[in-house]
């Protein structure tokens, strides 16, 4: 009678030392970026508001499209502290950007 042995060793330990290294360091990139990689990778901006009045606006921050997400993004800060995401396209966001662009260059 044949008996099957299950071996604990494995079969190649340069290919198991070459995994756990890399392991260790995606777990180690992930700890040293501090947020989670699913905020990341994705758009911000599911919804979009056509425009808000200048004067509840804080400051604007515009995201390129990149491989986070395939369009651009335009999320104002408001002056009571909520976000809010706008329609890039719309011509009153656009007068916005503008303006918060020229006030920045005056600085």
């Amino acid at each position: 009678m044949a008996r099957a042995t299950l071996s604990t060793a494995p079969s190649n330990p340069r290919l198991l030392r070459v995994a756990l290294l890399l392991l260790l360091l995606v777990a180690a990139g992930r700890r040293a970026a501090g947020a989670s990689v699913a905020t990341e990778l994705r758009c911000q901006c599911l919804q979009t508001l056509q425009g808000i009045h200048p004067k509840n606006i804080q400051s604007v921050n515009v995201k390129s499209p990149g491989p986070h997400c395939a369009q651009t993004e335009v999320i104002a800060t408001l002056k009571n502290g909520r976000k809010a995401c706008l329609n890039p396209a719309s011509p009153i966001v656009k007068k916005i950007i503008e303006k918060m662009l020229n006030n920045g260059k005056s600085n």
